[in-house]
This record gives structure tokens, sequence and C-alpha cells, in this order.
């Protein structure tokens, strides 16, 4: 019988007994452990199970029971029996020795019934545990991310509300915590009706040692402590269930941080670029490449690649990479799928560092093998792969414009990446019409390489970029992104929009935690845990890489809205509860202050409703009290067009009170909603392009741009 401790720290003779009963379920040819077997897993790594003992007959059980005390719990002890409940091999509530000794029988009789070569071990009797919230600690295996630890509400609710919540393991301390109030029905651990709150500490212990022992033997692909009951004083799993794989995935291959850093800045800042494919007609790829090098004012050294032609664009060109003089960084390949395996294989000899695949016809269209063939070469002669599939890639701060795409010369410091062509060009075209700088656009296609760890390992080191924006429709390793993105989204924000969110990414899963594993639900939880903001659309992903380096970062959580227009300072309050942003109980002397400047009619509070007839001193007045006063953190305008305030008189007042507080050390985020005929759209423009994110027709957008900014800010410890 059994009653384990409420923490442990496995000592290595512990962890060996954990290692021999894992080998006896491989000799055995088991996809998992036995409850008795988990729970001697369970004892090593310190996670509360109840008293019990496997009883080989009725009489014996029923001197268990005896002994550990009534009521009793009785379930089915078999290798070929994961799912007891559908075997009708457990019996809940037994409360006498006789009843015990006639469902030992009825359990035996219904296990054989389903499935009568099943190896059956026995019975367990354990004690019976009552009251507290029946919570789910688990773990999973993700093929992109790892090993995860789960958590939330138990028992018989788990599958119906799929209230759940993932983190990286190995797990801390505090990530444990933020998992309690992750779920939806995170009130529940802390009392409601009375009822007492569970104990926190408990759960969190639980998930970490949970997470330590998928770490230290990565064979456990699933687990399930279901359920857990957490009352105020412990927490104790009442059910255990373990999957196991002893054929795992093998890792991606990765180079190390500073070989990264090494090739993605002679990638990036090439000093010379071999076009293999190049062509002087109009109308092929490698005629357009060639022309965005040159045109775009690339200062480095091109060289056309071409089998038969003597010179393109007043460029002498080269049979092959390897007949060039001098050293070359990248490789721009503007030629058929099928050529390009041979001519990575000269680019390899050449000790080229970059290939830029432009090519499509590989993976996309089925051609595994093929786009298996260019990644072994690229292992083989340590050539890094840029797609294949993409459209190439911008690095403006070095005039590089490496793609057949028109040439990009509006210089910032946005960085984009896009898994998808399409998306691409949606990326060049906003940016182009919003006059967004950028440092890089890069196309990613197929990522047999280079993905986005990648980039943001040469981001997080590249000064020209202070924010990165990604589109991706996957990842091909989760753990290395999550690892990458958790330490450079604490020095610039990451803007992640993940394609393919309401896919419910099902699997056959032999856990009730692998069945809720949902795809989308992993990247969510796993992109909070890595600091990283998420866009829940193209248009978001667009307007936060453009806004989110305009505004200053905030420092405190206070925020309160000035509105001309009682229905947008409604709709403003709404999308800044959507957007977690907390509007600020304005104190007594504050609510006065801002009393003087607005007619009686009008509302202090928090909106400020300065009523729509105002002229532009009740804005400029407002404002510069709510910028002034070091209690508001950050101001939300809406504006409304009239003719006392026309609308680029409200946007050139707002950026004189802007600069006015500037000069004298005051800088808060500002962020305007503008309601009104066209005339509004020069003015939100105008006052974009000075400091205020300005957008006409929607109170969502300016919102969920200071919302974003205020989440980097949260993340990167920056409050």
């Amino acid at each position: 019988m059994s009653n384990s401790p409420t923490s442990s720290s496995p000592t290595s003779s512990s962890m060996d007994a954990v290692r021999k009963i894992l080998d006896s379920v491989k000799a055995e040819k088991r996809t998992s452990l036995t409850a008795p077997e988990g729970r001697l897993v369970c004892d090593v790594y310190g996670i509360p199970v109840p008293r019990e003992g496997v009883a080989k007959s009725a009489s014996e059980a029923s001197d268990i029971a005896t002994e550990i005390g009534f009521p009793v719990v009785m379930k089915i002890v078999s290798p070929d029996i994961l799912h007891k409940t559908e075997a009708g091999g457990v019996m809940v509530g037994v409360k006498t020795a006789g009843e015990v000794e006639k469902n030992y029988e009825t359990i035996l009789t219904s296990a054989r019934n389903y499935k009568s070569d099943a190896r059956i071990e026995g019975i367990q009797v354990q004690q019976m545990l009552r009251g507290g919230q029946e919570v789910i600690v688990g773990a999973v295996t993700d093929g992109s991310f790892g090993k995860l630890v789960a958590f939330g509400l138990g028992g018989v609710l788990v599958e119906v509300l799929k209230d759940i919540t993932f983190r990286l393991a190995p797990a801390t301390k505090q990530d444990a915590l933020s998992m309690l109030d992750g779920i939806q029905a995170h009130e529940m651990l802390k009392g409601v009706r009375g009822s007492d709150p569970a104990n926190r500490d408990a759960i969190a212990d639980i998930i970490v040692n949970v997470s330590k022992l998928i770490t230290d033997f990565p064979e456990i692909t699933e687990m399930d402590l279901n359920p857990v009951f957490a009352t105020k004083d412990s927490a104790v799993a009442a059910d255990v269930r373990i999957v196991v794989d002893f054929a795992p995935k093998p890792p991606r291959p990765r180079p190390n941080h500073d070989d990264i850093v090494r090739q993605m800045n002679r990638i990036m800042k090439p000093k010379s670029v071999a076009v293999i494919g190049a062509s002087a007609e109009n109308g092929k790829i490698g005629n357009s490449v060639m022309k965005n090098l040159i045109n775009g004012g690339y200062q480095g050294e091109i060289y056309p690649i071409h089998p038969k032609a003597q010179e393109i664009m007043g460029k002498k060109v080269y049979k092959s990479v390897k007949d060039i003089p001098g050293e070359v960084d990248i490789a721009v390949f503007a030629i058929p799928a099928s050529l390009v395996a041979s001519a990575l294989i000269e680019c390899g000899e050449k000790k080229v560092v970059g290939a830029v695949l432009i090519p499509s016809g590989y993976a996309e269209t089925g051609n595994v093998r093929g786009q298996e063939e260019i990644q072994a070469i690229g292992q083989k002669y340590g050539i890094r792969l840029m797609g294949p599939n993409i459209y190439g890639f911008y690095y403006t701060p070095a005039n590089l414009c490496a793609t057949f795409c028109t040439a990009y010369d509006v210089k910032g410091k946005a960085a984009l990446s896009s898994q998808s062509g399409g998306i691409g060009m949606a990326i060049i075209g906003f940016s182009r019409s919003a006059r967004m700088g950028v440092s890089a656009i890069v196309g990613l296609g197929n990522k047999s390489d280079i993905d986005e760890d990648d980039l943001l390992t040469f981001f997080e080191q590249d000064d020209n970029t202070e924010i990165i924006a990604q589109h991706c429709e996957d990842l091909k390793d989760g753990r290395a992104f999550a690892e990458v993105a958790k330490r450079v989204s604490r020095k610039k924000p990451i803007v992640v929009l993940k394609a393919g969110r309401t896919s419910a990414g099902a699997r056959a899963a032999s856990s009730h935690t692998g069945a809720l594993a949902g795809n989308d639900k992993i990247y969510e939880d796993v992109f909070n845990q890595s600091g990283v903001i998420r866009a829940r659309s193209l248009r978001d992903m667009l307007e936060f890489a453009r806004g989110i380096p305009v505004l200053p970062t905030p420092k405190g959580e206070n925020v309160v809205i000035i509105t001309g227009a009682g229905g947008s300072g409604v709709l403003l309050s709404d999308a800044c509860i959507d957007n977690k942003l907390s509007l600020m109980s304005i104190p007594a002397d504050l609510d006065a202050a801002f009393r003087k400047f607005i007619p009686p009619f009008g509302a202090a509070g928090n909106p400020v409703d300065i009523t729509g007839g105002e002229p532009p001193i009740t804005y400029v007045n407002t404002v510069k009290l709510g910028l002034e006063d070091p209690r508001i953190h950050a101001l939300i305008l809406g504006y409304w067009h009239t003719i006392v305030t026309p609308p680029m008189v409200f946007a050139r007042n707002m950026v004189e009170v802007k600069n006015a507080m500037k000069a004298k050390g005051i800088e808060k985020p500002i962020v305007a909603s503008l309601a009104g005929d066209v005339e509004v759209e020069e003015a939100a423009d105008y006052l974009y392009q000075n400091g205020i994110v300005a957008y006409a027709y929607s109170t969502e957008i300016p919102v969920a741009v200071l919302g974003a900014k205020y989440k980097w800010a949260r993340g990167a410890g920056l409050l």
C-alpha cells in the first residue's frame, strides 16, 4: 500500500527504479504502464497518490480495503486494458468487505468479456478520495514542440469542456502557477459558493514534477493524472495513466547559435550574389532577379550564371559558380527544380553559404523525395537553404532585392517574413501603401532548412531591426522557435500570424491529454509562454508591425479614453476589454480636474466624454491633462468630425500637444479613432506620421495595436 509524499527530488537510485519499470514494459512490447507501475513512478517523482494495494484474490482485496478504510475504489490491473472504465473495470464507492469480494468477481468477468485474452495481474484497491476540485494534470509529446505539460478541469468535465492549457516541459513553478490561471474555469480553483479554495502550490508542484518526469524519460509520450483531487490542504492523483513509445522521432538537425549568426549575417548581408539561371529575356524570373539586384542599388558583386550567354545586363556571365574567381556568399536559384540538385552541389564545392531557392515543385506538390535530396546536399556541404518555393528576400539596409518581385526601398526597422508567396506580396503591398519602413521581407516557403527561429536569431542582433513579424502555417521545430523567441521577445517585439488556427489538429491518442492536445491550443499557449504577440488576421499582423514601434513603452497599466462621441467611447471601452487593457478608475481629484474643461452635460469618469460640439481647446486641455498626470499611462482618443473642430485642426493640435509634452520629457502611448467624412483619412495619416497611431472609421484597430504594445511590455517585464 502507498501514500506518496507531496514532494520529492528523485535520486539516481530511485530513477534507476523507474528505468527498470520502463525496461520491463519495453521487453514485454507494451505501450503503457499498469496502474501499480504508474504509482511507483509517481512515488519517485513526488506525485501524491492514494493509499492502495493490488489484490490477487477476493479475500485479499477485502483485507486491503479493511486496512485502508472504507469507502474504496476498485480497478482492474491489466497491461492490455488501458481504458479501465470502458472495460467495466472500475467500481467506485465500495463500502463493505462483502461488497469488495462481490465486486472483485464482477470486475474480472467484465474485463474478460471486454478482452478475453487480456493479461490480468489483479485488482487495485484504492482509498477513495472525497471533496475538493477535480483537475487533470497531464503530458503529451507534440511533433513540433516536443514535451508539453497540461492542466485543466478533470473528471468527466475534461473532454466535455476541453478547458485545458499547455506549457513546454520542463516547466518552472511560475509556469505551473500561470497554468492555473490559464483556463477559463480558473475561478473554480479559488472556491465558489462557500467551497474551499484548492491548494495552488500543491497542484503546481505536481505539474512541475510531471514535467521533470517526461523530460528525464523521453520515452514517456503521454501521461494522465485524472482526476487529481485538489483540496485546501493537498492535491492527490486518483488515477495514473502513462503511455510510452520506445522509437521516438529523431531530432531535427540544428546548427548552434554562433554558427547561425555567422551564416545568417553572410546570407542577409552578402558581399557577393550569384544568380543561377540569370537571363536577358524579359518575363523570365532570372531576368527579374538581375534587374532587382541592379536597380535596387545593391553594391556588392553580382555574378550571372548561364550555360551559353557571355554578358547579361553589363555583367560577365559564368557557366558555373565554380568558375567565379572570388568568394560567393549566396546563390539565387532561378532554374527549374529538376536542375537544382546538380547546381547546388557545385555551390557546395564553391563553399557558398546560402542558397535562395525560388523554384517550386517540391514537397508542396508531393515531391518529398526531391526536397529531401536538396536537404541532404545542404547538410553535406554546410549550405543553408532558404525555401524552396519562395519569392526570395529583401534586406533594405544593404539595398538587397534578391527576389523576382518589385524592388523595395522604403527603409525602416520592421522585419517581416512569410511562409506563403501570396502573403509575402500582401506584406510588400501594404508596406509600400502605408509607407511602413522595413529592414527585411523574407520568403520561407517549404522551409527545407532556414526557418523562423533562424530569422529570429539574425534579427535579434541586427541593429537595423526593432520589431519582427512572421506569418507561418506550421513550425518545423516549434521547440527551437519557442526557445529563441523567449529570449528575443524580451528585447524586441515578435508578432506571429499562425494560419490554420481553426483546424482541430486531431490525432489518435491514448490519453485524455493527448486527445485534447488540439494543435492550435498548443501554439496559443507556447506563444504566450514565449512572449510572442499573436495576430489573429493578416491585417492585425501588418498593423502591429507598423504601429508597435511608433508607440513609446507604457510605464503602467492605467488607460484613459477621451472622446468627443459617446458611441465611440462605448466601442472603445469594449475594445479595451477585448485587448486586456485596464481602464483606469478615475480618482476624485482627477475627475474634478477633467470637469473643469468639459461642459456640464459632458461626462468625466472613464471614458471622459467631452461631447461633440466642443472647440479644439477642449481636446487640447483634456489631452494635455491626461499626459501630464503621472497616474495615467496611455491615452485612447475618440474624435468626432464637427464643423467646430475639423479633422486636420484636431490632428495638428494633438501633435502639438504631444510634441510639447515630449519636450518636457513626458512620453506616453497615444492611439486615436477618427469618425467622420473622408477628411478624417488625411487627419489619421497625419497623426500616424507624427507618432500617434490613428485610424479612420475603426474603434477596434487602434486599441488592438495598443493592446499588442502592452502585451509585449508585460512579457518583456517592462511594466
